[in-house]
């Protein structure tokens, strides 16, 4: 057997929004990872390890699933549990009258502790589930973090194709102003030389008109 199915579980609750959670984990770290949690409900006092029996086996049933149950009540915990009943906010109109609920059956009385083989099975089976659910939970965040990086890959192409597109218009304009520049300074060229040509010729023809004129 695996090194990892060998842990031990240990029940864990907190108090987290409207409801109580509680969970089958091997540490506290695993319970907080599992809730969710930015910091360390544990050394703030709002979660601790339980040893109430029905809390106990509903989390051993379902190792490594976060179980609810309203705040303050004494219910079952579930995976699915409904919003506590009695959340009128102050002011906003009369409260609810709480509904009456069919009264308990008797506890039965707990079963005799079974051999210590049984026990050691239902550990064994206990934390063989619990592995079971982190290797989902993993599953989806690769998913996840997958369909993250596809995305993040996406942009960035988009993003390469735009900038090479603009690097290359902004070289395509580059050669074109360096060529029009070229031609202007021929032009120039041109026009000084004409302008001196013109210079020349024209004061040889008014050298002409004056020997005419005498």
């Amino acid at each position: 057997m695996p090194k990892a199915l060998k842990r031990k579980l240990k029940t864990y609750q907190t108090s987290l929004g409207f409801y109580d959670q509680a969970i089958a984990a091997p540490s506290m770290k695993a319970a907080l990872e599992a809730w969710g949690a930015s910091s360390n409900l544990f050394h703030q006092g709002v979660a601790k390890e339980t040893d109430d029996p029905d809390i106990v086996a509903a989390t051993m049933e379902k190792p490594g699933v976060v179980l609810r149950r309203p705040v303050g009540s004494n219910g079952a915990f579930t995976e699915s549990a409904e919003l506590p009943t009695d959340l009128a906010e102050d002011g906003a109109g009369p409260k609810r009258k709480p509904k009456k609920h069919a009264a308990k059956a008797p506890k039965k009385s707990p079963a005799k502790t079974p051999p210590r083989k049984s026990d050691d099975q239902a550990a064994r089976k206990a934390a063989a589930a619990f592995e079971k659910e982190e290797r989902r939970r993993e599953a989806e965040r690769r998913k996840e973090e997958a369909v993250r990086a596809r995305e993040r890959a996406r942009r960035e192409k988009a993003v390469a194709s735009a900038q090479a597109a603009l690097e290359k218009a902004r070289r395509e304009h580059d050669a074109r102003a360096e060529a029009i520049e070229a031609e202007r300074a021929a032009l120039d060229e041109r026009a000084e030389a004409e302008l001196g040509r013109w210079d020349k010729q024209r004061m040889k023809l008014e050298e002409a008109v004056r020997r005419a004129r005498t």
